[in-house]
């Protein structure tokens, strides 16, 4: 009996350590006008993923700096984390930003250093943040992005996001952030056929200004996309956290966006 609880308990472990859960989440303005409270609640809200993927850091003062405090609260709170964030996006027409990774050390590794694709600069306003990790001794790169807005048609950018595996073809890409864009849209097909899937389908991930019959949520515009031949799928989500919240109107002081999350083992 012993040794069949063994047994069990590793095969539990080294399948529970074998799945990897990556967060993407559009933090609103994130810069100095998070409070501290504010950083411990998303810390709170995050701390249960292995990689997270952070869009719309403020390019300015206070953008790196709340980065750098998110980390120090996650580290505050029992697991060892490292974070990367990259230089401002090369816009200039529209609003300039940062991205970040932050990642738990005891689950991957950052392998070299992250960077912003060069090649679609000049077509793609806020050029997407790509981020290396290793996980069981296998390789998965995020293209963490941010669209331009919806009524200045984000497919104009996303169309070249076809280029990108052939431009990368020995990294495992994966494709995550707010898109601004829905994953119905035909802009996404190329991507499609070449074995990309999202991970949300008809899922809203925007905050509306207020809930109306219960219903609070806006636009289908966060999503992951991965290639099945490369990933198992295991779960994935939302994490409904104005649900926390008196009214939407505290709730956007976090975000506009709610968090997305995929759950996946390596294949």
């Amino acid at each position: 009996m012993k040794n069949i609880l063994r047994l069990f308990f590793l095969f539990y472990t080294s399948l529970t350590f074998s799945q990897t859960k990556i967060l993407s989440w559009n933090l609103e303005n994130f810069g100095k006008s998070k409070s501290q409270s504010e950083l411990n609640y998303i810390a709170n809200t995050i701390l249960n993923y292995d990689i997270i993927a952070i869009q719309e850091v403020v390019a300015g003062y206070g953008g790196a700096q709340a980065v750098a405090k998110l980390a120090l609260a996650l580290n505050d709170k029992g697991s060892k984390w490292d974070y990367t964030i990259s230089n401002p996006t090369s816009s200039s027409s529209y609003k300039t930003e940062r991205y970040a990774f932050i990642w738990k050390t005891s689950r991957v590794k950052l392998k070299g250093n992250a960077w912003l694709e060069k090649k679609y600069h000049l077509e793609i306003d806020r050029e997407p943040y790509f981020g290396t990790f290793e996980i069981n001794n296998k390789t998965i790169t995020l293209v963490n992005f941010h669209a331009i807005t919806k009524s200045k048609q984000p497919e104009t950018e996303i169309k070249y996001f076809k280029f990108l595996p052939l431009e990368y073809p020995a990294l495992n890409l994966v494709f995550l952030g707010d898109f601004n864009c829905p994953q119905s849209h035909t802009v996404f097909n190329p991507l499609k056929k070449m074995g990309y899937t999202p991970i949300l389908q008809n899922q809203k991930t925007t905050l509306k200004q207020q809930c109306k019959n219960n219903n609070c949520l806006a636009s289908e515009f966060d999503n992951i996309f991965y290639k099945a031949i490369s990933l198992t799928y295991i779960h994935s989500g939302i994490i409904p956290f104005y649900e926390n919240f008196n009214s939407l109107k505290e709730a956007r002081k976090i975000s506009d966006h709610v968090p997305i999350w995929f759950e996946f083992s390596m294949n």
